[in-house]
């Protein structure tokens, strides 16, 4: 994702997106808690002597952003109501056996 079509996201779109993003990686990773701590503090270490730190972080933002939309787009679309769905059949049905 590129920096313009992050302009066109609202500020509150964005904050969703990253939020969904984390609560996913924390559930995925949740099995390994202990390892996980660990490694971040390795991680946390090593990025602090790192000339590249601001882009690291564009691209962990980036990510968790991916991984939001994701699951919105997963999890977030609701389908159509069922009843809803068979009514319009049957008043579809219904027009045209009196079409015949």
């Amino acid at each position: 994702m590129t920096r313009a079509t992050d302009r066109h996201e609202g500020l509150g779109e964005r904050a969703l997106l990253l939020v969904a993003g984390s609560a996913e990686l924390a559930v995925s990773t949740a099995g390994a808690v202990g390892s996980v701590v660990g490694s971040a503090l390795g991680v946390v270490r090593g990025l602090l002597f790192r000339s590249d730190v601001a882009e690291l972080a564009a691209d962990a933002e980036q990510d968790l952003a991916a991984r939001g939309r994701l699951v919105l787009d997963r999890y977030g679309a609701v389908p159509p109501a069922h009843l809803e769905t068979l009514a319009r059949h049957a008043l579809a049905r219904q027009a045209a056996a009196d079409d015949v």
